[in-house]
């Protein structure tokens, strides 16, 4: 016969997958990264908590007569960073998910399994 459902061991779960998702963004909070525009001539640093903490512009492309090209590039180097840095936290969050976070978040068997029961064991049911 299966154990049944233990909602301690539930919640001692769910109480470890916070504290490693608290960890995550602590760690992605102190990651920098690096977003670029215009193959590379416009550059921006920042944290993965979204603090732009250096800007690099290479002057080949501050031309007084075209400030709108240099406006567009220094806007699009920060939207490169942040999707780095969001996929970096992904990318880190996913393996703390699913290399045992939500994956035995509910008595494993997939995120449901171990709540919802197995299905019934067609041969245990015609030995009765």
């Amino acid at each position: 016969m299966s154990e049944g459902f233990d909602p301690q061991a539930l919640l001692a779960q769910a109480l470890e997958l916070q504290q490693r998702l608290l960890e995550s963004q602590a760690e992605a909070a102190e990651q920098t990264v690096e977003g670029t525009a215009g193959g590379g001539k416009v550059t921006v640093t920042m944290t993965g908590g979204g603090e732009v903490t250096a800007v690099r512009i290479d002057p080949s492309v501050v031309d007084p007569a075209d400030v709108e090209l240099l406006e567009d590039l220094v806007l699009d180097a920060p939207r490169d960073a942040t999707s780095r840095a969001a996929a970096a936290a992904e990318e880190r969050l996913g393996a703390d998910m699913l290399g045992g976070g939500l994956g035995d978040l509910l008595g494993g068997g997939g995120l449901f399994g171990g709540a919802l029961g197995r299905p019934p064991d067609p041969e245990a049911e015609e030995q009765d």
